[in-house]
């Protein structure tokens, strides 16, 4: 199959799997939601399994212009969802077969400054592989402004002692060995928390996951990086020290709700630089034929005075999810570990020519 073929056959693929809008199903804003039933299945247990997506415009931490409030006005919600079926059409406009590799200038364009930076390198990404949804995230019919519940919609204030958040990227700057790179440019977990826990979309694509269930567990296989969350019904935490990626997942019904505890969460997968004592409760509700509720809290206490979270609600996804393949690991990671190389010989290249010029005893 040729270049062509092929990419068209992922964006086909890509809104193949773009997450269903179902208006009828979602409760209007403030409305008295109607009680709901989900269905049971063959172990009698609410059925959450299928495909679903957390893909969404409305970030994680809410933006300082919004202060306290939860819920977008309708006025912005169409502005935001105007503004990213824009953003579609003109990332879709065809390249100019001609035009240089580097990043064209676009000073009025509609893309968001996050995907510009992503696409311009060479070898970035255009719009035409980017899912990052195109609607606001409702809960309970409400036009939320971030996931994160809190007041302001941001991670409350750290103790006193505690150590500052770590900066963003891991492994930035660092080019000692694969090991200092960060778990996505590695290809062994998503470069955001996909997986989590807690689960966040991360803002770009592949934010898809699958439920299954059994009678004694719970699987979460999440599109990216093709992983399985196994979550064991009825158990006990381990304790043998071992800090599994994900963390150790431990599950129980109470009634409707699959309530979710982890712990156990390994260093490489801090939440905003918790880890040791890190504690998420997750909780999954089935709220509406085509409405997952997904809930969770956070709890150190080292790190924060009390347990703080979020929510949101999973959509379906008009498809299936399929291994995502990531190859940065076998191709980016040896040439920039090797690029790391060659500037070392350089330098000391350089350090050692500049070295014999100088006459021997330091006379000048």
């Amino acid at each position: 199959m040729n270049r062509a073929a092929i990419a068209l056959a992922a964006l086909l693929s890509a809104a193949a799997l773009a997450p269903l809008a179902h208006a009828a199903d979602a409760p209007k804003a403030g409305a008295a939601a109607k009680p709901y039933k989900a269905p049971r299945n063959a172990f009698g247990q609410p059925d959450l399994s299928g495909f679903w997506s957390n893909a969404t415009l409305t970030p994680m931490v809410r933006r300082p212009q919004f202060k306290d409030r939860l819920v977008y006005t309708p006025e912005e919600v169409k502005e935001m969802e105007q503004n990213a079926e824009a953003e579609v059409e003109e990332g879709n406009e065809p390249t100019d077969p001609n035009a240089p590799a580097e990043a064209r200038a676009t000073p009025s364009t509609n893309v968001r400054p996050e995907f510009a930076a992503a696409g311009g390198d060479v070898g970035g990404y255009n719009r035409g592989w980017l899912d990052p949804g195109s609607h606001v995230m409702r809960v309970n019919g409400e036009p939320r402004t971030s996931l994160i519940t809190t007041p302001n919609g941001m991670p409350p204030a750290r103790k006193p002692g505690a150590p500052p958040p770590p900066r963003f990227g891991g492994g930035m700057g660092s080019f000692d060995g694969p090991e200092v790179r960060s778990l996505g440019e590695r290809c062994i977990m998503s470069f955001g928390r996909n997986a989590g826990p807690p689960m966040f979309p991360n803002g770009f694509y592949n934010n898809n996951y699958q439920i299954l269930q059994t009678k004694d567990a719970v699987v979460i296989e999440v599109e990216m990086n093709h992983d399985a969350r196994i979550v064991r019904l009825n158990d006990k935490h381990r304790t043998d020290g071992v800090r599994p990626y994900m963390g150790d997942s431990i599950g129980w019904w109470e009634g409707d709700t699959l309530v979710v505890e982890t712990t156990n969460i390994p260093q490489a997968q801090h939440f905003m630089g918790s880890w040791q004592k890190l504690k998420v409760t997750e909780k999954f509700t089935r709220v509406g034929q085509y409405r997952l509720h997904y809930a969770f809290t956070v709890e150190d206490p080292d790190i924060w005075e009390s347990a703080w979270g979020g929510e949101y609600e999973f959509s379906p996804l008009d498809g299936r999810i399929y291994e995502y393949a990531c190859h940065e690991g076998n191709y980016a990671l040896p040439g920039i570990l090797a690029g790391a190389r060659a500037e070392e010989r350089e330098k000391a290249e350089a350090a050692a020519a500049a070295a014999a010029k100088k006459p021997a005893g330091g006379a000048q």
